[in-house]
Formats: structure tokens, C-alpha cells, sequence
């Protein structure tokens, strides 16, 4: 049987990892399935709804998955699975996830859980009929422990954007729609925090790709600013060959995105019909000057590294370090 091929999406969260994954979901022969790292506690066991509007248990499409994958989703414990995802999938564990090697009962535990999302996503291929599985958890170690299943073809896409605007967007206040229990927002962090968070999560993407080949690196900006290049030099990358008229739902005023299956992310995974694309730089007027200050100067090593001018720009026309691409070669976001 083919391996079950998989588009990882990864980076820090509010980098455009959404519109970007539901562009890519708009090709002919790739799903996208949300973040499927929260797929044990916010979908089986919270029940959150899913990205067509249905409660996850009560949607067809994850139904007919838990069937294929474990004889439905009442065979299989979602809180112990969580549980072993845990034991596994932080940040911390990146060192051992990454040797050749693990110690024994970490790799055992690890052993586990690969069985089980092995299983999930040979169903997801099975239920979409899609060779490609288009997937936006944005983990940097859940995407290590994606490398340990057996059966899997892991394509990794680190996407990034601006520090500053990925700050101004941590700041807001924003409602999860997803959630219909209660009124919920998505999570707050601090402006220092963030500035540190955003330079170790895509340091940390880098370090991955060291040990792992298959995979670009790319500036959300350059998505936005060329949307159909970007998406045929990712379906590329992800080994799709792209055909007359895949491209036909980027608009002049937009992309024109269908309802789709999506588990957890940004609220913007529930709009339908033609979204617009534009970079929000609302930062460059919204945020507070010192705010601005500290988070340029707790990146702006990472940011010239990754080719973005402390000034708000582009410092040059590549997209930082080069990377290896699908076939080895050197490649950066801009070429």
C-alpha cells in the first residue's frame, strides 16, 4: 500500500497557517483536516464543532473516519489516548523524539501512539479519497513524533510571518465559535512572551528540517502577495502535479474557499464563499509603540535571518536561509 502522504503545516500559531491550509484544501486531491493534534480532546472527547458545522460526532465525514480507523470512535478511549499523546508530544521531548534511538519506554509509549494516528490517517485517506492529507497542528514536536508512523509521507511547510503582526494578533480578543457550550475566546499572551515564543517555535522548525527532508520554508506575506506561485510550488513540493483550472478559486478580490472538515483552529475555517486576502499590517498603526519596540528587538536576529526588515518590509527577495525542498535541493520562499 502507498504511504499515506501528509502536508504539515507548522509555525506559531496566527502566522496565516489557516487561509493558507484552506487554500491548499481547495486543490483537487488534498483534504484539509484542521489541527489534528487537538483531534483526542477537542473533537472525540469535547465534541467541539467540526469546520462543515456539525458537532464533531454528529459529522458525517469523522464519523465514517472513527469507523475506519478503530470500528468508531465508542471502540477507541480518547482520554487515554490524550493521555499517551502527553507522554509524548512536548516541546521538551523534541531531544529524544529526534535520536535515532529514543530510550526504551519512551519509545514504546511512542511505539503506541504512532499505531494509533497510523490508523487515523489511513481512514482519513480512505473517507476523503484525497492523496493528500493537508494537516495544520503547527507543533514542532508533534510533527516530530508524525515522523516515527510507520506507513506516513511527511511533507513539512514552516510558514511564518511578521513578529509584529503575529503579536498584534495574540493581543486580541477573540471569540471560539467552535465552542457551543459557552462563550470561549482563544487564548491571550504577553507581548514579551510572545517576541520569545515566535523566535523559538520557528528556530525550532529549523533545527526539524535539519534531520528531516521534504519540506519548505515560506513567508505568509510571499503567500499573500502571489497566491497561485505559492500554491503551485507547495502542491509541487507535496508531489501533486497540478492540472489546468485547480487554480480556478483565487479571485482578483479573493479565494472562493468550500465548507470542509476541519478539527480545532482559527475561527476563520468556517467562512465560505470568496475571503479576502490581504496581509493585516494593522499592527503597523494599532499597536503601541513600545510594544512594537520590544517585540522588534527580542526578534530581530530571527526576523533578518528569515529576510524580513526591522522597518516592516522585505530585506531581500529570497525568504531567508535556503532549505531543502522534496528533491534536496536548495530552496528558499522566494525562488
Amino acid at each position: 500500500m502507498d504511504p499515506v502522504r501528509v502536508l504539515y503545516i507548522g509555525g506559531l500559531g496566527r502566522s496565516g497557517s489557516t487561509i493558507l491550509s484552506r487554500a491548499l484544501g481547495e486543490l483537487p486531491g488534498f483534504c484539509h483536516v484542521g489541527e489534528l493534534v487537538f483531534l483526542w480532546t477537542r473533537g472525540a472527547m469535547e465534541n467541539h464543532l467540526c469546520g462543515c458545522g456539525n458537532r464533531f460526532h454528529a459529522c458525517p465525514f469523522w464519523t465514517d473516519v472513527g469507523k475506519r480507523a478503530f470500528g468508531g470512535w465508542d471502540a477507541v478511549d480518547p482520554e487515554r489516548v490524550a493521555a499517551l499523546q502527553r507522554r509524548v508530544d512536548r516541546t521538551r521531548y523534541l531531544p529524544r523524539l529526534l535520536r535515532r534511538r529514543p530510550p526504551p519506554e519512551f519509545a514504546g509509549r511512542l511505539g503506541e501512539m504512532a499505531d494509533v494516528l497510523g490508523q487515523l490517517y489511513q481512514a482519513i485517506r480512505e473517507v476523503s479519497g484525497c492523496p493528500v492529507i493537508v494537516d495544520s497542528s503547527k507543533h514542532v514536536s508533534y510533527a516530530a513524533v508524525l515522523r516515527r508512523v510507520p506507513g506516513l509521507d511527511l511533507r513539512l511547510l514552516h510558514v511564518m510571518r511578521d513578529s509584529r503582526g503575529v503579536a498584534h494578533s495574540w493581543a486580541k480578543k477573540v471569540k471560539r465559535p467552535e465552542i457551543v457550550t459557552e462563550d470561549a475566546y482563544m487564548a491571550r499572551i504577553p507581548i514579551p512572551k510572545l517576541a520569545a515564543r515566535w523566535s523559538a517555535y520557528n528556530g525550532l522548525f529549523d533545527v526539524l528540517r535539519l534531520f528531516h527532508r521534504g519540506g519548505m520554508t515560506l513567508r505568509y506575506e510571499r503567500f499573500v502577495a502571489d497566491p497561485e506561485d505559492t500554491l503551485r510550488r507547495i502542491s509541487a513540493m507535496a508531489g501533486h502535479e497540478m492540472r489546468p483550472g485547480d487554480l480556478d478559486f483565487v479571485e482578483a478580490s479573493g479565494l472562493r474557499l468550500s465548507p470542509e472538515h476541519s478539527v480545532s483552529g482559527n475561527p476563520m475555517r468556517f467562512s465560505e464563499g470568496t475571503v479576502p486576502l490581504r496581509v493585516d499590517d494593522a499592527w503597523r498603526s494599532a499597536m503601541r509603540p513600545r510594544d512594537k519596540a520590544v517585540v522588534t528587538a527580542m526578534t530581530a536576529p530571527a526576523m533578518l535571518r528569515y529576510g524580513y526588515g526591522l522597518g516592516g518590509g522585505e530585506r531581500r527577495s529570497g525568504g531567508g536561509p535556503a532549505q531543502s525542498g522534496s528533491g534536496g535541493e536548495s530552496r528558499t520562499d522566494g525562488q
